[in-house]
């Protein structure tokens, strides 16, 4: 990684890991501890479902929505490597609150993980871009690379997290995941020796030769348009797949035999696994778009995103099954939930990472963590829409919305595909220098 790659890949892939730690740590069990008994030894908040999600879906949204003030206040003032400092800081700040057994903190804590999150999120990523020069064709395994470790985090936090959370303590739970801050916090101050050229704030009038105030040419207006229904898929991509955290999450818990060799599986561990198979089928997935590409086959990111869209959305027919499987009062076998997790994955690894990197190639320069800041609130309207989802199911039942977001994923990844020459030419060729954007 470090030999081909910018020494600095390696300092924000390991601060990214400990965020994703962090952030996936907590997601874990925040449903699970809201709508625990406040009896008991282990006691939550006693919250409903449809409470719980909509806390959730408030909060996913709000996390990532904060990506726009947190990418102006990059550009405007602080520049990217210290906004991605003060949201470390204050992503710690929001870990701890939530550790304290108190109501108030754990509100608090709740603003502070917002603010925090969105102060970090968009400016790693832009930083990232920021390591190569236009046209590198390293850019595109540069960001495979950096979405592992996002994977990584994501992976062990509901394993080490989730188990503390729900078998030895809640707050205790989010204590660990604010310890996982903390190590990025370390790991991003000590590789500062590798960063010096990116992320810096750069308070000129010129960028690049181009006035920061000039208009933006046709080409750049048509890229921007086309990045913007690229942020449409995005919402619907988490609005469905963000049910992992939620709805999926519940549902586990209630509906899925989780019983292995006589041990019944906590049921926030399964957050792990659409981590996994990340890692697992990364390559594999990526080794497919780049032999397609070699064979001259359609493999842009717009194609990409459009078949991922239908895949992912194929995970949910498998929870129909489970659906029909269980019944009103039964329970589901754990296979149905273990192949969605699957299809969803390999829906994933064909929208997520090569969104990040085809921003990075269509958005004007001035505008570059803006536009990344806006990509990932349109992440976090996903994330309130699968709020949305999860709360409609809790009236007209899993089996009825598990099966209407099948069809519609197919149908928008259908349509995407009868309009997707047109909005590939509005790219002006972004993508012709830098091949197998996976």
């Amino acid at each position: 990684m470090t030999s081909r790659h910018p020494k600095g890949l390696p300092i924000l892939f390991f601060t990214e890991m400990w965020e994703r730690f962090s952030f996936y740590g907590m997601r874990a069990i925040l449903v699970l501890y809201l709508t625990q008994e406040t009896l008991g030894s282990n006691p939550g908040m006693g919250w409903t479902n449809t409470e719980a999600l909509a806390l959730y879906g408030w909060y996913t949204m709000l996390v990532y929505v904060m990506s726009i003030p947190g990418g102006i206040i990059a550009d405007r003032w602080l520049g990217q490597k210290k906004t991605v400092f003060l949201g470390g800081l204050l992503i710690a700040a929001g870990q701890f609150s939530l550790a304290v057994n108190d109501v108030t903190m754990f509100y608090a804590g709740l603003v502070l993980l917002i603010t925090g999150v969105g102060c970090l999120k968009p400016n790693i990523s832009t930083m990232v871009g920021g390591l190569y020069k236009e046209g590198d064709s390293r850019r595109d395994s540069g960001f495979i690379i950096f979405y592992i470790g996002i994977n990584i985090g994501a992976a062990s936090a509901p394993l080490l997290v989730g188990y503390v959370g729900e078998e030895i303590g809640w707050h205790y739970g989010f204590g660990l995941a604010g310890i996982g801050m903390i190590l990025g916090q370390v790991v991003y101050i000590w590789g500062q020796k590798h960063l010096k050229e990116v992320g810096n704030f750069v308070p000129v009038k010129k960028i690049e030769g181009t006035k920061k105030n000039a208009p933006l040419t046709k080409i750049e207006k048509d890229r921007v348009i086309v990045l913007l229904i690229s942020f449409i898929i995005v919402i619907v991509f988490w609005g469905a797949y963000e049910q992992a955290g939620g709805l999926m999450n519940l549902y586990t818990k209630e509906k899925i035999n989780r019983i292995v060799f006589g041990y019944e599986i906590p049921a926030s561990l399964f957050q792990s696994v659409p981590a996994f198979f990340v890692i697992i089928f990364g390559t594999i997935v990526a080794s497919f778009w780049a032999k397609r590409n070699l064979k001259g086959k359609e493999s842009s990111s717009l194609f990409k995103m459009a078949i991922g869209t239908i895949v992912m959305g194929t995970g949910f027919l498998m929870m129909s099954g489970a659906a029909l499987e269980a019944g009103d009062s039964g329970k589901a076998m754990l296979i149905w939930l273990i192949l969605s997790y699957l299809l969803q994955v390999l829906g994933e690894l064909s929208i997520s990472p090569v969104a990040l990197s085809f921003i990075t190639k269509l958005a004007p320069v001035k505008y570059a963590s803006i536009m990344m800041g806006i990509y990932f609130a349109a992440t976090g309207l996903g994330n309130k829409l699968a709020g949305l989802v999860g709360q409609l199911a809790q009236n007209a039942g899993e089996l009825e919305v598990f099966t209407g977001i099948f069809i519609f994923c197919l149908l928008f990844g259908a349509l995407l595909l009868v309009f997707f020459k047109k909005l590939k030419t509005l790219t002006h060729g972004a993508e012709d220098t830098v091949k197998n954007d996976t």
